[in-house]
């Protein structure tokens, strides 16, 4: 039940992420990237006990992706 609930809280942070990108309500930015980053941890989490384990590998690279981004973001700024 909290796997399937942790997927759902994900599924619509994703939308929501992308929503406000798409609408110009925020930008490629470090809350995009943040928002992006929960979402795919949080359906990664929901992914689990299902085992689907090619969505599952989405996720985590999707999270990288985003914590990556929200890296090069923060050192983009102390300079």
């Amino acid at each position: 039940m909290i796997f399937d609930i942790m997927g759902w809280i994900g599924m619509v942070l994703v939308l929501l992420a992308y929503g406000l990108l798409s609408i110009n309500k925020i930008d490629n930015g470090k809350i995009y990237q943040i928002l992006n980053l929960v979402a795919s941890v949080f359906m990664a989490i929901g992914l689990l006990p299902k085992k689907a384990w090619f969505s599952f590998a989405l996720q985590v690279a999707w999270a990288i992706i985003a914590l990556v981004s929200i890296i090069k973001i923060i050192l983009k700024k102390e300079k």
